[in-house]
C-alpha cells in the first residue's frame, strides 16, 4: 500500500484535479504565445523584452510556472509510485522511490527558483 507521505495532496482527487487545472494554465500560456508570436511575425528582441517586462505578463508567467511545478511533482509522484514497487524492485523499492522523489522534487525546486530569478530579476 502507497501512503500518502509523499503525495502532494490529500487523496487522488485532488491530484487528478491539480493535474488538470494546471494543464488548462499550462495550455493558456501556450496558446497566448503562439498568438503573440502569430500576431508579430517578424518579432524584435524590444517587443519581446516589452511584452515580458509587464507586470500582467510576469504574474502570468510565475502562475505558470507553479502549475509548471505542480504539474510534474504529480506526475513524477504517479510514476514513482506506479513503477517504482516492491514487485518491480523487491525490498530496496521504498528507498528507491523515496530518493527518486527527493531527486524530482529538488529539481523542480532549483527550477521554479531559478525561473522565479530569471522572471523578476534584473
Amino acid at each position: 500500500m502507497v501512503t500518502n507521505v509523499t503525495n502532494f495532496s490529500r487523496s487522488g482527487l485532488y491530484d487528478w484535479m491539480a493535474q488538470r487545472v494546471s494543464a488548462v494554465v499550462l495550455a493558456a500560456y501556450v496558446l497566448f504565445l503562439l498568438g503573440y508570436l502569430v500576431t508579430h511575425p517578424n518579432i524584435s528582441y524590444e517587443e519581446w523584452h516589452g511584452l515580458f517586462s509587464h507586470s500582467l505578463m510576469k504574474i502570468f508567467s510565475l502562475l505558470t510556472l507553479v502549475a509548471l511545478s505542480v504539474h510534474a511533482w504529480v506526475g513524477m509522484w504517479t510514476i514513482t509510485t506506479d513503477y517504482l514497487t516492491p514487485m518491480a524492485l523487491g525490498k530496496a523499492a521504498t528507498v528507491v522511490r523515496f530518493l527518486v522523489q527527493a531527486a524530482c522534487g529538488m529539481a523542480m525546486f532549483a527550477f521554479f527558483v531559478w525561473g522565479v530569478q530569471i522572471l523578476w530579476g534584473n
